[in-house]
């Protein structure tokens, strides 16, 4: 009987624990996430609420795409007083993902999240094939210097992310 509770508890663990958060854990440093607009019919434990000029979207809280996807980035200033925005280069992987959603999801809105916060959303209005994504405003400069320890910048190959030791 213990043997069933503990598989019960571990197989919850798995499930149920990465729904608690939206795609990075709140004050995670050089985190980015987006996340996909979604229908009211979807498991209210798989979304979370965000307004839109006064209209409440719900929006996946599994990100389609995170650090993990990406392999540089670019700031640039977003003309918002002392704000930047980043475009960020997606592997090959996460270039084909972002072309398949941008096909499937055109008039849905994909929210981007930096360091545990919104920061920007989109509407996905037609395909994208490039492999690049953008957060058009809201990074401070400190944010990009944070991106700067985790993701070489765009046209820096080798620069930037610092690998670990090898023994």
């Amino acid at each position: 009987m213990n043997v069933r509770i503990a598989a019960l508890a571990a197989l919850l663990t798995v499930v149920v624990a990465p729904l608690g958060r939206a795609g990075g854990k709140a004050g995670e440093k050089g985190m980015v996430t987006f996340h996909l607009e979604t229908d009211p019919t979807t498991n209210p434990k798989l979304v979370f609420p965000q307004m839109d000029n006064g209209k409440q979207r719900l929006f996946l809280r599994a990100p389609e795409f995170t650090l993990k996807d990406m392999v540089a980035f670019s700031p640039f200033p977003s003309g918002t007083g002392d704000e930047y925005g980043l475009v960020f280069q997606l592997k090959d992987s996460g270039k084909r993902h972002l072309n398949v959603l941008s096909l499937s999801s055109q008039g849905k809105y994909l929210l981007a999240q930096a360091n545990g916060r919104v920061v920007d959303g989109v509407i996905i209005d037609k395909p994208v094939e490039d492999g690049v994504i953008v957060i058009w405003k809201g990074i401070s400069n400190e944010e990009v210097k944070i991106f700067d320890k985790v993701l070489p910048r765009i046209g820096d190959a080798g620069k930037g992310k610092k690998k670990k030791k090898t023994k």
